[in-house]
């Protein structure tokens, strides 16, 4: 048998979607994979019916429809603040996860550097690696998750193509300041550096926090790749529709390889998902009320628990620091939590560069039942740690 390619020899699979997979075979409450377990906005549900028996059924533009580009350029520019043209500044794709593949692939060569924030998401690691780009680590630190300036200097001097920005933070939850925006704004343009964002909690920020579009920063357009979804904003993730917002000679390159990748985004998903982008904005400030009190709730739980955390200030994870029971294999630690204590994390050693393992991720994009069990359950594991440790 031949040998497969060796692409893949330096990541692992997901963790977090392996943590879902425990999570369903012991019966644990799923505070890994970040998904909501309550329905989508119901005119969303009602389009989607209609749609599926007057359709369309059959390929959209592969680059995206006309009529979902046109809405969402619309409520984007509201939002952003910056003018974007439906046929030459968007790319609609499979997911934010395809938006970032593609806007990699876009914009770097192989042998090409791409800076990384540590703690990062799973896949922008694997993303450049499979662009057969290098990734460039550098640290935020905890608690803050700040980076240090020098540190940052020092990555863009080895002249990086691109640098991958995650604001509202995954798995931090932390929200980049517009003075830290504006220092990474100076170095990429004194390096003549691309910025790739990932921006699909951009509707979920905490006050006093408020999320800045990298792009909307003073020069920052012509080298900004603004990647999102619809998934966390609507609550559908299952729907897969993603975009990338950019200059047009980006865009151009992006639909040559999201044309050969996946063609397109389902057109009936497409056509109903229009409702959705044209909800008025009391919509979007009842959705970071709404995850504000499941924030406030399940802090509250993880507090009563003894569980040490950081207080989010965009997005839906909370990262909990669990080095005082000597955790020592935090992969392990998440097998046993779901299995004798029936709530399901992720290990935060995939998403950090460093050797960490004192922290792990819970999400709260859940019911506030589902959020109290899990609160009742992690009462349960001080007195187990005690026990195991005596």
């Amino acid at each position: 048998m031949p040998i497969v390619s060796n692409r893949t020899i330096t990541f692992s699979e997901s963790v977090i979607r392996r943590m879902t997979r425990i999570a369903n075979r012991t019966g644990a409450i799923n505070l890994s994979q970040g998904f909501p377990d309550f329905d989508p906005p119901v005119e969303l549900m009602d389009a989607l019916q209609k749609i599926a028996h007057t359709g369309p059924h059959q390929y959209a533009v592969t680059w995206g429809a006309p009529n979902f580009r046109e809405a969402l350029a619309r409520k984007q520019q509201r939002f952003m603040g910056i003018p974007i043209d439906p046929e030459t500044n968007l790319t609609v794709t499979c997911g934010s996860t395809e938006a970032m593949m593609v806007s990699v692939m876009s914009v770097t060569n192989p042998g090409d550097k791409v800076i990384i924030f540590s703690p990062f998401y799973e896949n922008y690691a694997a993303d450049a690696i499979l662009a057969g780009a290098i990734p460039i680590h550098v640290s935020l630190r905890p608690p803050e998750f700040a980076f240090d300036p020098d540190e940052l200097r020092a990555a863009f001097e080895q002249r990086p193509k691109a640098l991958i920005l995650c604001n509202p933070g995954n798995p931090t939850g932390k929200v980049f300041t517009r003075e830290e925006l504006l220092h990474i704004a100076a170095l990429a343009e004194e390096f003549d550096t691309f910025v790739i964002t990932d921006e699909v909690y951009e509707h979920i920020v905490y006050e006093p926090f408020s999320h800045v579009y990298f792009a909307s920063l003073p020069g920052m357009f012509e080298r900004t790749l603004s990647c999102s979804s619809l998934s966390k904003t609507y609550s559908i993730t299952g729907w897969r529709l993603g975009y990338v917002i950019a200059p047009q000679p980006v865009i151009e390159a992006t639909r040559k390889i999201h044309d050969f990748l996946t063609v397109g985004a389902p057109a009936p998903l497409q056509e109903a998902a229009v409702t959705g982008l044209e909800f008025p904005d009391s919509y979007y400030a009842d959705l970071r009320n709404r995850y504000a009190v499941k924030r406030a709730f399940f802090l509250d739980a993880l507090d009563k628990a003894g569980l040490p955390c950081s207080v989010p200030q965009g997005a839906y994870y909370v990262m909990v620091d669990v080095s005082e029971f000597g955790v020592r294999d935090d992969v392990a630690f998440c097998e046993w939590l779901a299995k004798e204590i029936g709530v399901a994390a992720v290990p935060g050693s995939s998403f950090f560069r460093e050797k960490v393992d004192s922290y792990i991720r819970f999400h709260f994009a859940k019911k506030e039942g589902s959020l109290e069990e899990a609160g009742k359950r992690l009462l349960r594991l001080r007195p187990r740690l005690s026990n195991r440790a005596g």
